[in-house]
């Protein structure tokens, strides 16, 4: 009678710890591990599937980092004091960083002030819009899709050649931009297309690309290192789990290095729409 009592005593654990065991897994485990893929950056539709107004999982972390934008500055504007507290003073640490350390360092005072506004809307945004990458529950981008960047990058490229050609006119620009003074007559031969490039396709592309192809490799990354550690954690066997406390330290790491890239990355992009708007600028003298 004993040995049946201690073997259902048993048996109960076994089943208790199977349960325990099994309700982890459910948590925390899958099926084997799974590399990051390409598909990550185009889910399935949640509204509107097939659609040019098609609703997925990143045009929702776009709204949602566009409304803590949004609140964010509708906060500071309400309470916005004469001696500011920490808040506003953090925020107006970063429009002033826009403004000094970007257009007047770039443009001169005298030039920076009529697109101060149009370089502290991108700088913003971009960092409300990469910074998503690593919040929990949101966990990836809004422009680790090229749309969203291509779109910026063309504000930067409608207001770049609309400078340009208003202060000189279509013909006048066209022959600035394409024929620089100063260049042997047979150099054009060569030049002339290259420039044609840069202008007109180069710099707004490559502007959305570098962006793009920043925000994918970190989500790659990022996931990388934590699926990583979900598997060796939970599904490893022997001593290779002790991997996983590895793999958990660099995913923190790569967190960390993701928060930099972030504001870099949009740093970068503010900067160098900046240098080709001065261009602009500088072709009106």
């Amino acid at each position: 009678m004993r040995h049946i009592v201690v073997a259902a005593a048993a048996e109960a654990a076994g089943d208790e710890h199977g349960s325990s065991q099994n309700f982890f897994q459910w948590l925390f485990g899958s099926d084997g591990f799974h590399a990051p893929t390409i598909a990550e950056f185009y889910p399935e539709a949640l509204l509107w599937g097939g659609t040019i107004f098609e609703f997925n999982r990143i045009t929702l972390v776009r709204v949602i980092a566009m409304v803590a934008m949004i609140l964010v500055f509708a906060i500071v504007a309400a309470r916005a004091r004469v001696v500011p507290g920490r808040f506003q003073s953090a925020i107006e640490l970063v429009l002033d960083f826009v403004r000094i350390q970007i257009a007047e360092e770039v443009m001169g005072k005298q030039h920076a002030r009529r697109f101060v506004p149009m370089l502290t809307t991108l700088f913003v945004a971009i960092v409300f819009f990469n910074i998503t990458g690593v919040i929990p529950l949101l966990n990836i981008a809004g422009t680790s899709v090229i749309g969203l960047p291509l779109i910026m990058a063309l504000w930067v490229y409608v207001m770049y050649l609309t400078v340009g050609v208003k202060q000189h006119g279509l013909g006048k620009y066209l022959k600035n931009s394409l024929f620089p003074p100063g260049v042997p007559w047979p150099i054009y031969i060569l030049l002339t297309p290259i420039e044609f490039l840069q202008v007109f396709f180069l710099r707004p592309f490559t502007l959305a690309l570098r962006l793009t192809a920043n925000m994918i490799a970190g989500h790659l990354l990022l996931v990388v290192a934590f699926a990583g550690t979900q598997y060796l954690f939970f599904e490893a066997t022997g001593a290779i789990k002790a991997a996983g406390a590895l793999t958990l330290a660099g995913g923190f790491a790569f967190t960390l290095f993701e928060i930099f890239v972030a504001l870099l990355q949009a740093y970068v992009f503010t900067m160098l729409s900046a240098v080709y708007l001065n261009m602009a600028v500088e072709e009106e003298h």
